[in-house]
């Protein structure tokens, strides 16, 4: 039997091999017939996937040629073979190249989709990865972590790849060092196209990392050049660096929420980068941490980040940290830089009880500094001596009264390259950029077609609904991303069905009419489900319908893992009577699932027996949350038995951005009294990170509730009135400003 399945396979590998005898290389159309030429290959050859999908197709691609004759694996035509399903490829060997493979429609079944290692101590050498794509290449689980490619071994390279719309946790690209034989690496990654990457709400979102904490005082020795980064925000840091030895060059980030971060390692330096921030909030630049990293003639413009994502961010240090924490900044050097339009440059950050070793030996030289709308940009957390100043320059404008800079009158006008050139006395000072080295056309690759960011409200075509039953679920089947469902008349649209949103989708009411009713016999009256999102704008929302369960709602999430956020606005909306039973809210969140924006604008909301919104179901304490940014404005509440909100971010993690919070002229009148109401508040906030409370009155309501964690949350309440009731809070790191309670005014230490 033995020699029978010898045969087989020995006429089976000569089957093939008579198919590579032609100058176009091995044609292969299976995964068998894959792993046979392979099998037989030899320096020089060419194996080609036959165009199609390859469904579930897992490559294991283990060879070796020479440098003069690498073993290549390509395609029969670019953009035309592509791997679905569970797939995935691993490299090992030496002197192999892989190029034009496109990963989409579904995810890899191990923890990488592109891996330079077949097992532990036999990884890929002297390889390169080229012109291969991963599209929203995502497991359905939120938090079940991947990496798109994992780099492994040393003298390899990945290049023109297009690596776009990430979802779950995990970095998109990383350096492994694992052990000596991935170290002093000597990796290229180069004219990469990194795209949209949506905020994760959690720790384990960046981009590109290179090594880890246990390993960060290892040399790396990885360049990382002339790549573009794109709407990547999937948390503080886009790039973490967590080794020795690694080089940062003519990189551009584009509206990238974050920073380039020396994480840990020594010996770092970043130069040539451009950072266009465009004024979207968070995007930041370079922050600095452990011994001797460098940040030379770099450009950043237009950059809103605070704190941790500041434009330039020199951290303060833990004294004899552990190889996890913050090493402080010694032999800093940061020279050449320009900034302009940068809203904050941060010195000493985070400094702490814990975080209280200041920067030593650091420099800080030949740079430039304005702004054409803001003088504040330099906040300094502690004691500076151990950076020295010499020849730096800010605008006329500038507050800088404790730092050693020269103020002078500079200008700045954007050249055709969309780059800010510097005139004024600045003495060679600033960054000589003059355009941006790395952009969309000259990075990926340029047959396959640059993904379009989700469309959202209003982007596509009208569809005329009338009242009736289920009227409104039909129109929404025949509907597609974007389209707007206008309810031409007022009357009741009912529905007996379950009503699903898998796109993005408004309801809008007809200009010039009464509100429409919206009503429903189901549990919850819309899901939200993976790539959701609903507006409603001008309607009447009524439980008057609904059964007669506990807990109805009227929106509701996916029970299940979302890895796709959602966006609910609702504008110039009445919600009454959802009384039917107890616990019935208006939206419920579930676990793994996170909204880019909740809004609730120009409403009335009227008799609850349950909540407004429940955004608390990450209770583990990891620093996951259910909501990004929350806006309440222009609305009233009454008569809520729970509360109008109730958002929850737990733990110590700092790696997120939010929540936000923004509650202006509000009424809260009888909220959070009902006898179910376990949080004993009409607003719980725990953990938020930005907290504006403003022109606001809380009536014969429990108390707002405030619990302060890390971060240094941002959280101010300012022309609010309180009538019976009251703020409590677990310690008074926030600011009042005119706050009433029962008439009087109080001050933070009255309260």
């Amino acid at each position: 039997m033995q020699i029978i399945k010898t045969l087989f396979v020995s006429i089976f590998c000569l089957a093939i091999l008579a198919g590579c005898s032609n100058s176009n290389g091995c044609k292969v159309s299976n995964v068998d017939e894959f792993h046979a030429a392979v099998q037989q290959a030899q320096p020089g050859d060419v194996i080609v996937l036959a165009a199609g999908v390859w469904q579930d197709a897992e490559l294991k691609f283990d060879a070796n040629g020479t440098a003069e004759q690498p073993i290549k694996l390509t395609v029969e035509k670019k953009g035309a073979v592509t791997l679905e399903g569970q797939s995935r490829i691993t490299i090992s060997g030496e002197h192999l190249i892989v190029e034009g493979l496109v990963f989409k429609n579904g995810y890899s079944p191990t923890s990488e989709v592109i891996s330079f290692k077949k097992k532990k101590g036999v990884y890929a050498n002297n390889c390169r990865v080229t012109e291969c794509v991963v599209d929203n290449y995502n497991g359905p689980e939120r938090f079940e972590s991947n990496t798109w490619v994992a780099i492994y071994g040393k003298n390899n390279r990945v290049d023109h790849c297009y690596l776009v719309d990430k979802r779950n946790i995990g970095v998109t690209m990383t350096v492994r060092m694992v052990d000596e034989l991935c170290r002093e690496n000597n990796h290229r990654i180069d004219h990469n196209y990194f795209g949209y990457r949506q905020n994760l709400g959690a720790n384990g979102g960046e981009t590109l990392r290179l090594g880890t904490s246990h390993y960060s005082l290892s040399t790396c020795g990885t360049t990382v050049e002339n790549n573009y980064f794109e709407y990547c925000d999937g948390e503080h840091e886009i790039i973490s660096n967590k080794s020795c030895g690694n080089q940062f060059l003519n990189n551009t980030f584009m509206e990238c929420r974050g920073t380039l971060t020396y994480r840990h390692g020594n010996d770092n330096v970043a130069e040539g980068n451009v950072f266009f921030g465009n004024g979207k909030e968070h995007t930041g630049g370079i922050r600095i941490i452990n011994k001797r990293n460098k940040a030379i003639n770099n450009y950043f413009a237009d950059l809103t980040g605070y704190r941790f994502r500041g434009a330039l961010v020199i951290m303060n240090g833990v004294p004899n940290s552990a190889i996890n924490r913050y090493h402080q900044v010694d032999g800093g050097v940061f020279t050449n830089n320009t900034f302009v339009n940068c809203d904050h440059i941060q010195l000493c950050a985070g400094s702490d009880d814990e975080r209280s070793a200041i920067p030593i030996n650091s420099l800080i030289e030949n740079n430039v500094f304005l702004h054409q709308g803001r003088d504040d940009i330099f906040t300094i957390y502690d004691d500076i001596s151990g950076i020295e100043f010499k020849n730096n320059f800010v605008a006329e404008n500038i507050n800088a009264e404790q730092l050693n800079v020269t103020k002078t009158e500079i200008t700045a006008t954007k050249n055709e390259n969309g780059i800010y050139e510097i005139t004024g006395a600045v003495n060679g000072a600033g960054s000589s950029i003059k355009a941006a080295a790395a952009n969309a056309e000259n990075t990926g690759v340029n047959w396959y077609s640059k993904q379009l960011r989700n469309k959202d409200f209003g982007t596509g075509k009208s569809i005329e609904v009338k009242p009736g039953l289920n009227t409104l679920l039909e129109a929404y089947n025949q509907s597609a991303s974007g389209d707007v469902l206008v309810l031409s008349e007022a009357g009741d649209y009912a529905m007996e069905k379950k009503f699903e949103i898998s796109h993005p989708i408004s309801i809008v009411a007809a200009k010039g009419i009464d509100k429409p009713r919206l009503l429903s016999s189901k549990q919850e009256m819309f899901t939200i489900q993976n790539g959701g999102s609903l507006q409603l704008k001008g309607v009447e929302i009524n439980g008057e319908m609904s059964p007669d369960l506990t807990g109805n709602c009227i929106v509701s999430t996916s029970h299940y893992s979302m890895n796709c956020n959602y966006k609910l606005m609702v504008e110039d909306c009445d919600v009454k009577d959802l009384d039917v039973n107890k616990f019935f809210d208006f939206l419920r969140s579930y676990k793994s699932t996170h909204a880019d924006t909740v809004l609730i604008k120009n409403c009335h909301f009227d008799n609850l027996t349950g909540h407004v919104l429940r955004l608390d179901e990450e209770t583990d304490d990891r620093g996951i949350f259910n909501a990004e940014y929350v806006i309440l404005e222009n609305s009233v509440f009454k008569h809520i038995e729970g509360t109008v909100l109730d958002l929850y971010r737990g733990g110590t993690d700092e790696s997120t951005f939010g929540p936000t919070l923004k509650v202006n002229e509000c009424q809260l009148i009888n909220v959070g009294n009902g006898k179910r109401n376990k949080e004993n508040g009409s607003m719980m906030v725990h953990g938020v990170q930005v907290c504006y409370i403003s022109n606001t009155r809380f009536v014969n309501s429990k108390p707002l509730n405030l619990h302060l964690t890390n971060g240094e949350p941002i959280t101010k309440i300012t022309n609010c009135d309180f009538e019976m009731s009251t703020i409590v809070f677990n310690n008074k790191e926030f600011e009042v400003d005119n706050v009433t309670i029962d008439g009087k005014k109080k001050s933070l230490k009255q309260l």
